[in-house]
């Protein structure tokens, strides 16, 4: 037997790694198990911290040849030097990495490197020892989703691993996929020069989200020059000396089509990632999708081992592991605590962005709530127009009877930052007459917020 620890915490991705360090917060005696080389998981390795900073690098490249001149600033030339974008992206995630390390090691966190798995209740074998602890919690993450007759080789068929580190910008890019993933890789290479196509099986894009941003964003993206075929099914990729043919086949019904391209990015979504942990001789249950079943203490069927993130129900998104694994901390400590996964905010890191907290239209009508609608386009916003960036609108909705918000959905420049208000709201309770009623700077892009608010009982004040 090795040491004994309060807590051992599979996985160190942004559930793994906020548990392990709230835990230690609260007195525990902390372990994490990591496989990878560095900390971190999917979301700062190959997820989102690489993602947002190809996203950003590319709007500087896409805005020096194409948004600059309105302003009266002249570029003669605008040039790509890839290899240089990737180094700065690889540099931004090696800062994120190291900072958990910092942290791990400010809270005198033991870091376990190697692949966990549950030898038994309480006991963790890693490489050849075992570990004790009160407390197990699988923070193990997610993997990409494969697509039949697809194989994935990271090369010319890659996932979101492969698509962030490509050497050369590829001419003819089809996307797999019109979500979250989908679409924010494609903007990237779309923008870099790429042309890009988007399949999609479903006849619209982010089925998530609400519908009228949605249509509003597909047309958004479409002016800026991606394709979309929706409504359509991949049959097939066969890679060759040409590049990669793919059969699209119609859901629908139909003839079928080839499309010919350099690289393919396959992201129809993703798994649980529980392979290796042991869970089936420990007999933890797992449902239908292969996620660990959790109770609302995230207790699983075993006792002392505890799920969060991506291995259990819930939306994908490294803000909802995190704040599993904070409240998870908290309940091991014998703290009161809980999530509203009423109140998590999705958001779509395209240009512009698209944001969502709460109930969508189509959610509302389903469940015959009455509601009120209120939207503000930032095409009347001051400071959208001073910025040249007025595509998009913010839409909030409210109950009827109470005007308690019940969801949001913005399109437009900055939204991942403006719906921040929106969640602050819906988490208090608040009603859209309380964001009306408060002041908002001017002038500022939250003034649609405000604007929009007021329309929910139909006195938008610009509009």
């Amino acid at each position: 037997m090795s040491e004994q620890y309060d807590l051992i915490v599979i996985g160190a991705g942004p559930g793994g790694y906020v548990a392990a360090i709230r835990a230690a917060q609260l007195g525990m005696r902390v372990a994490c198990v990591e496989g990878r080389e560095t900390l971190g998981g999917t979301c700062l390795n190959v997820g989102c911290i690489p993602s947002k900073a190809l996203l950003q690098s590319s709007e500087e490249f896409f805005h020096a040849g194409h948004g600059l001149a309105a302003h009266g600033v002249l570029v003669e030339k605008v040039g790509l030097d890839l290899a240089r974008m990737q180094a700065r992206k690889d540099s931004v995630v090696e800062a994120n990495v190291k900072g958990v390390e910092y942290l791990f090691r400010k809270n005198k966190i033991a870091w376990i490197k190697g692949f966990g798995r549950i030898a038994a209740p309480g006991q963790v074998a890693v490489n050849g020892e075992t570990h004790t602890a009160r407390h197990i919690v699988i923070a193990s993450g997610s993997e990409s989703t494969p697509l039949a007759g697809v194989e994935v080789d990271e090369k010319r068929i890659v996932t979101s691993t492969g698509g962030l580190a490509l050497e050369a910008v590829p001419k003819r890019l089809a996307v797999i996929g019109g979500g979250y993933i989908g679409l924010e890789l494609g903007s990237v290479w779309q923008r870099l020069g790429a042309e890009v196509t988007v399949i999609e099986f479903l006849d619209r894009l982010v089925p998530s989200m609400d519908g009228e941003l949605a249509r509003q964003l597909e047309r958004i993206l479409a002016r800026q020059g991606l394709k979309f075929r929706l409504g359509t099914k991949v049959a097939s990729a066969e890679p060759g000396n040409e590049g990669v043919r793919l059969r699209l086949e119609p859901v629908k019904g139909g003839e079928a089509s080839e499309l010919l391209v350099d690289t393919v990015l396959v992201s129809v979504g993703r798994r649980a990632y529980t392979n290796g942990l042991g869970l089936g001789p420990l007999g933890v249950a797992l449902d239908e999708r292969g996620r660990i079943v959790a109770d609302q203490k995230y207790a699983t069927s075993v006792p002392g081992i505890y799920a969060i993130g991506d291995a259990i129900a819930g939306p994908m998104l490294a803000h909802k592991a995190m704040d599993e694994g904070t409240v998870l901390a908290e309940i091991l400590a014998g703290q009161a605590a809980h999530v509203n996964y009423d109140a998590i905010p999705g958001v779509v890191y395209t240009w512009p962005e698209a944001a969502a907290v709460g109930k969508t239209e189509e959610e509302l009508k389903a469940a015959s709530i009455a509601y009120k609608s209120g939207k503000y386009p930032f095409t009347a916003n001051p400071r959208a127009r001073a910025m040249g960036e007025t595509e998009g609108f913010v839409k909030i909705l409210a109950d009827a009877k109470t005007d308690a918000v019940l969801g949001a959905h913005i399109v437009g420049p900055d939204a991942g930052t403006l719906i921040a208000e929106l969640v602050t709201v819906m988490e208090f309770g608040a009603s859209a007459e309380d964001i009306a009623i408060a002041s908002h700077a001017h002038p500022t892009l939250n003034e649609a917020v405000k604007e929009a608010a007021l329309a929910v009982d139909g006195r938008a004040i610009h509009l």
